[in-house]
């Protein structure tokens, strides 16, 4: 949250050039507080891991954020119970009347499908032109992120030559994007997917900035030049055991898997990986949920 202080106060300038996040007395006055609304359009198989996920890291703030959870109207989950479903969760006809401050758009485990053999394909994309006039930021994670970018802005995925599992060290590539603030020179997170995107393609395009990325996953977290929409190619939600039980799952499948990199403590399955994310985790949705909807959404929507 921000320091408020005089508007002279002659510490401001120095604080404003280290990009600490400060409020003078003039905006302070005119500033109303209401409980934020996001908006979660969960399509993780896992549907309640994922809840639980996700509203650990939204829940670490000061203000009160109303959750509402969205399912596809156009694909039944075959992994969660349809009572947990209809007791939780709306579809679109049932929101797209509304308002959202924030929206979270996850990832799904169906990356090596093209995007338009996807059976709600046709249902996201009308959600997704539907956040540009009705959400004042929203935040696609791994497989949402790719078909953010495919859709808003014209870039296709590409197949990697065996899967990118594991946490992986990233860097920070600007340092004075609100939303990395407070994020170390280089930090970990963890990445789960089968296909990635083209850093060359990303860094060319106009409307977008590449703030964050890895020499061994690439490119991490993207952000639109209005920073209303943010692509996190990886998992920074994911609990400490989540690519174990993946890996694991996998593995019981039959599905010829490699380990996930840097994670099992000496390459160990037996042994219990830790969490090196956790407090850039933390530090990431805090900014997004400040800086990106709490300090951008109007107070009362138009």
């Amino acid at each position: 949250m921000p320091i408020k202080i005089p508007q002279h106060l002659p510490a401001k300038e120095i604080l404003e050039k280290e990009n600490i996040f400060i409020m003078d007395d003039s905006r302070a006055a005119q500033q109303d507080i209401r409980p934020l609304n996001i908006l979660i359009l969960n399509l993780m198989p896992e549907k309640e891991k994922t809840e639980r996920q996700l509203l650990r890291l939204l829940g670490n703030t000061p203000l009160q954020v109303n959750i509402t959870f969205l399912k596809t109207a156009t694909y039944d989950s075959k992994n969660t119970s349809q009572y947990h479903l209809e007791e939780f969760y709306l579809t679109f006809a049932e929101v797209k009347e509304k308002k959202y401050d924030g929206m979270i758009i996850t990832g799904a485990p169906i990356e090596l499908m093209e995007f338009e053999e996807v059976h709600y394909w046709n249902e996201l994309k009308e959600i997704l032109d539907w956040t540009e006039r009705n959400v004042t930021s929203a935040l696609h994670i791994c497989w949402g992120a790719q078909a953010a970018l495919y859709h808003h802005f014209g870039i296709n995925k590409y197949t990697l030559p065996r899967k990118c599992s594991g946490v992986f060290s990233h860097r920070v590539l600007d340092h004075t994007e609100k939303l990395l603030r407070g994020f170390d020179d280089e930090f970990f997170a963890p990445h789960s997917r089968n296909t990635d995107i083209s850093e060359e393609t990303l860094e060319s395009h106009p409307e977008l900035k590449l703030l964050a990325s890895s020499e061994e996953a690439g490119a991490l977290i993207i952000s639109s030049r209005d920073s209303r929409k943010i692509m996190i190619t990886g998992h920074l939600e994911y609990e400490a055991t989540t690519l174990a039980e993946e890996y694991m799952r996998d593995k019981e499948k039959g599905i010829g898997i490699e380990m996930p990199e840097n994670y099992f403590p000496q390459d160990d399955p037996e042994k219990n990986p830790t969490n090196r994310w956790r407090s850039h985790a933390h530090l990431f949705f805090s900014n997004w949920l400040n800086y990106y909807v709490y300090q951008e959404t109007p107070y009362e929507w138009d």
